[in-house]
């Protein structure tokens, strides 16, 4: 606290002046400070910040307020502790452009929520410019290690052979393969041969290949959770793929009515159900295994069940059934979809057809970052993120959930025990593209339930909070607050 308000004191470090500060709020005043110097580029990425005691001193503050100052702007991504060498800015806030207040009568609805959602809807979502995306499956982006991925790739090329940068397997390179099952064997519980993996371009392009693979079988039908991801859908009805629907219960996916489409394939997700939450029960895993047993393959889409917060972990359904259930993973949650890099465990009936496919697709990922990727999961720097990404993506759902709690008190949340998003229902009856759309022209971008599912249903938001800071998560969920109630 300050010694005395009566008298002001400062520091040259961004002319910092205590007489700034409001009353009682000296660790968030330093904080904005801090974040503000970081937007508008005072603090550059690579600059570090004063010591705490000596900032401390300067201002004649306790040590504390600055300590927790440094460590909000840790968590909101923008800078990290290197131990001797103090705290650096890594990253600076993305800042989109103010949008316009479309608010008033007449207004019209954002352009991706103004139709039934198209093959581009993704895409034109993410064209629009928001000051907050609470868009599902991103991971803190601003977290990604960028040193740790230097010092990998500056090895690995210096490992390299000439005979490295020629045309390699299209099944991936051996040690990434290694790498995966033994971070598998360690994460998920699942034991696999190397030569059982299949290096893909994300989870996206092994629907892609494992679609071309089932038709020779006779197999044009995989039947999906409902709700479920409408992204999926997508990628195997663009490769002539019937998506026959059924329904999820506080189970998991209904196998009586798995039973009843006919489908021969299922693809779930069954550690953490998107977009519900829900954890597949054991009652259910034992009916789709004996599914399974009678001819059925299950896909199983594990996308984010190493981000848990308040359960045990699930082990994966690869684990006890390899003869009938394909499993498909990926980094995207773990480090960044951009790296396109993935994998795919498939029975031995469709492995062969599968890298076929996958030669005649691209012949293989690029080498190079399977190499860094590989040297990554070796060394245990990706256990090490993951244990970061943990506590930060507890603290910001925590912030979700209790923001929810205050300014949409009337809503129900689920899925809070794992995963990076968190689907809310409402009791209202009206529309939730509606609720986005007028959402979108105030700079919060969401996702509506409906978007997602093929049934009608009650009106739900699917919202991802990984990828923001606290800040800017208390502030989205204040504007659907807001904005709920003017449409109520």
């Amino acid at each position: 606290m300050l010694s005395s308000r009566s008298s002001t004191y400062g520091s040259d470090f961004l002319q910092l002046n205590t007489e700034e500060a409001p009353a009682g709020g000296l660790a968030d005043w330093l904080t904005g400070q801090l974040r503000l110097a970081v937007a508008d580029g005072r603090l550059p990425v690579g600059s570090r910040l004063p010591a705490t005691r000596s900032l401390a001193t300067d201002l004649r503050v306790s040590r504390g307020v600055v300590t927790e100052a440094y460590q909000r702007l840790i968590e909101d991504g923008h800078a990290a502790g290197r131990g001797r060498a103090g705290t650096i800015v890594v990253a600076a806030p993305v800042v989109a452009a103010p949008l316009p207040d479309r608010s008033g009568p007449g207004a019209p609805p954002a352009a991706p929520f103004s139709t039934a959602p198209g093959v581009d809807v993704f895409d034109a979502l993410r064209a629009v410019p928001a000051r907050i995306d609470f868009s599902p499956g991103l991971p803190d982006l601003a977290a990604f290690p960028r040193a740790a991925w230097l010092r990998a790739e500056r090895a690995v090329l210096h490992e390299l052979t000439h005979a490295d940068l020629g045309y390699g397997d299209p099944r991936g390179t051996r040690a990434l393969r290694e790498a995966v099952v033994n971070w598998l064997a360690r994460n998920r519980g699942i034991r696999a041969h190397p030569d059982e993996v299949l290096v893909v371009a994300g989870v996206a392009q092994a629907l892609g290949l494992l679609a071309q693979t089932l038709r020779p079988h006779g197999i044009d039908e995989v039947a999906l959770e409902d709700p479920g991801s409408l992204g999926v859908r997508q990628h195997l009805n663009h490769w002539q793929m019937e998506t026959p629907a059924v329904p999820v219960d506080s189970q998991g996916i209904r196998v009586d009515a798995l039973r009843a489409t006919g489908a021969a394939a299922v693809l779930l997700t069954p550690a953490h159900q998107f977009p519900t939450g829900v954890v597949l029960g054991g009652g259910r895993r034992r009916a789709l295994m004996r599914w399974a047993e009678e001819g059925g393959l299950i896909i199983e889409d594990d996308y984010d069940a190493e981000h848990r917060y308040d359960r045990p972990p699930v082990p994966a359904l690869r684990s006890m059934h390899p003869e009938r259930v394909c499993y498909a993973g990926s980094v995207s949650k773990l480090l960044a979809p951009a790296l396109r890099v993935g994998w795919v465990l498939a029975p031995p009936e469709y492995r062969d057809a599968m890298v076929a496919a996958k030669r005649y697709a691209d012949l293989g990922n690029p080498v190079l970052p399977q190499l860094v990727l590989a040297r990554l999961m070796e060394s245990g720097e990706l256990e090490r993120r993951l244990r970061l990404l943990r506590r930060r993506h507890r603290r910001r759902r925590d912030v979700m959930t209790e923001a929810l709690a205050k300014h949409l008190p009337g809503v129900r949340v689920h899925g809070a025990a794992a995963g990076l998003h968190l689907m809310i229902t409402f009791e209202e009856g009206f529309s939730d593209t509606g609720l986005a759309a007028e959402a979108l022209t105030r700079g919060v971008k969401v996702h509506p339930l409906s978007w997602h599912s093929v049934r009608p249903r009650g009106p739900g938001l699917v919202l991802g909070y990984a990828a923001s800071p606290p800040a800017a998560i208390t502030e989205g969920v204040a504007t659907l607050g807001r904005v709920l109630r003017r449409l109520s």
